[in-house]
């Protein structure tokens, strides 16, 4: 099977995957991502400059054109001016730049040189490209010929002009690719890509309409750009929200800020260590939504036992997963939500102190809701995982009054296989989850909330306490019923008891004949 939710159902993603995949070769897909990545937004940006370029031409005939001018031959010179194109937050795109002079010499040994040349042009001609975009196309592990390959197969697509951006292409074949980047990678990929639909539902439940959004851990920048999705999707405009993130890992940091410029979102996302180098200290944000790594133990703990963010308690040295809740919580403003996906672990330990500080979050009455989530959802990891759903406010304004309250649902059962090792939220699951999550809350048009045996509960602080401050849903949901079959008893344990009598009978024939064999070779019993 295909992967439904992360590609753009154009209709070529899949083939122009298994197309670039192949001229990998030897190379590592983790190194190959980059140079994939790099020629697909240099396509973008140079069609989008060329397209702004033709526009600007025909502006330049108009008397009434600030670009006006009476010679045609002036034309063209007039419109390579940089303000021209910035002003419309088009990319300054330099001559040698362009796609058209990358695909002229796909085919020459220096091409690797020429495309190095032209990252380093765009960088000196766009701020927010200043240090981000790859540049190791010369070396000599880099296959010239596969290299030329690749730029002729990204050529037969348009990227950047406006039917396009329309449609968005770009941004889903970029989407498409880092989701299978991450497959091919395994658990390394897990370090920069969260599987869409766990995007997508963290996404829908907090909604982020305006304001502030942070991620702390923000890998290649899927939170963000499903927020700005989510915005565009309900009649908002694109700088309702401003993003902030940061990231430890450099080319990880590099392919957020490449994925957040060509969709033009503005951003303020940092490299550094959020725990030790934290580049927003004094930021209080809106929304949150993360995914941080599984467990960390070797995240330098033992060098921050003092640090103000620990409101709730000292995590552990060796398990990072409650400094990052408590970071979370740290950065939020007094009306703030916080969604972010955690080891299961998390809502059950009682090792290291862990069982402690997650009391103190609930008697602080902090969580909101928790999510028991299907395991094989992610590339990285096969430790079963679920979603945290943290505020400072349960009386939110035009909401329902929640205090001493957490919503517990349990997905463990939804989903779909997509190939023989990964699972994925359908569409529809998503929307289920969503919708009961906005009911509890009251939410208007959300219709009413009820438990639903085996699926979610709703469940007051003194209930949590009897079960010692553990959070997994499955303790609160309780087991859906069997559903009757309409057959009567009496029939349904004739037919049993008939066949349990066939595999005893079987059972004795296989007994028998195995006695029989280990006669043969002078090992009888």
């Amino acid at each position: 099977m295909t992967n439904k939710n992360n590609g753009a159902n154009l209709g070529f993603e899949q083939k122009m995957w298994q197309a670039a995949d192949k001229l990998r070769g030897n190379m590592d897909a983790a190194e190959y991502k980059h140079v994939v990545l790099g020629v697909i937004f240099l396509k973008y940006i140079s069609d989008a400059f060329e397209e702004h370029k033709k526009e600007l031409e025909k502006e330049a005939a108009n008397p009434k054109s600030e670009w006006y001018v009476k010679e045609p031959s002036e034309r063209y010179y007039i419109k390579e001016e940089k303000e021209a194109y910035t002003k419309d937050n088009v990319f300054w795109v330099p001559e040698k730049t362009r796609w058209k002079r990358i695909e002229q010499n796909a085919k020459s040994p220096e091409i690797g040189k020429i495309i190095d040349e032209a990252m380093d042009v765009l960088e000196k001609d766009n701020d927010s490209l200043k240090g981000v975009l790859p540049k190791d196309y010369a070396k000599a592990s880099l296959d010239k010929r596969r290299l030329g390959e690749l730029i002729d197969l990204v050529g037969t697509i348009g990227l950047g002009d406006r039917e396009s951006r329309k449609k968005d292409v770009l941004g889903k074949v970029y989407e498409y690719f880092l989701g299978q980047f991450a497959n091919a990678e395994g658990k390394k990929g897990g370090e920069f890509y969260t599987p869409a639909c766990i995007v997508q539902l963290l996404v829908k439940m907090i909604e982020p309409y305006e304001g502030r959004v942070f991620d702390p851990c923000c890998g290649s920048g899927g939170m963000f750009v499903q927020s700005e999705k989510f915005v565009e999707s309900h009649g908002g405009r694109k700088g309702d929200i401003f993003v902030y993130g940061q990231e430890l890992n450099h080319t990880t940091w590099k392919l957020c800020k490449m994925n957040l410029a060509i969709r033009g979102i503005d951003n303020d996302v940092q490299l550094g260590d959020s725990f030790h180098d934290d580049q927003h200290k004094d930021l209080r944000s809106d929304f949150i939504l993360a995914n941080p790594p599984f467990n960390m133990s070797d995240w330098g703990g033992e060098l921050l036992r003092d640090d103000v963010r620990w409101k709730y308690g000292v995590p552990p040295k060796g398990n990072a997963n409650f400094a990052w809740v408590q970071n979370f919580i740290h950065h939020l403003t007094p009306h703030g939500i916080a969604g972010f996906v955690l080891a299961n672990g998390s809502m059950s330990s009682n090792t290291s102190g862990e069982g402690e500080i997650r009391k103190n979050i609930l008697q602080a009455d902090l969580v909101d809701c928790m999510i028991a989530l299907p395991g094989q959802l992610f590339y990285n990891t096969a430790i079963p995982a679920c979603l945290w759903f943290v505020t400072k406010d349960k009386n939110d304004h035009g909401k329902r009054k929640r205090t001493n309250e957490i919503l517990f649902i349990d997905a463990r059962n939804m989903g779909e296989m997509i190939d023989r090792r990964h699972k994925e939220l359908t569409p529809e699951d998503v929307d289920k989850i969503v919708n009961v999550y906005h009911a509890w809350r009251g939410e208007k048009n959300s219709g009413k909330y009820k438990d639903i045996l085996g699926f979610c509960k709703s469940t007051n602080l003194q209930e949590i306490e009897k079960h010692n401050f553990i959070l997994t849903p499955g303790r609160y949901v309780g087991v859906p019923e069997e559903e009757d079959d309409g057959e009567p008893f009496e029939e349904k344990m004739a037919k049993l008891t008939k066949e349990l009598g066939e595999q005893f009978k079987e059972s004795e024939k296989l007994e028998k004949e195995i006695k029989k064999n280990l006669k043969k070779i002078g090992l009888g019993i």
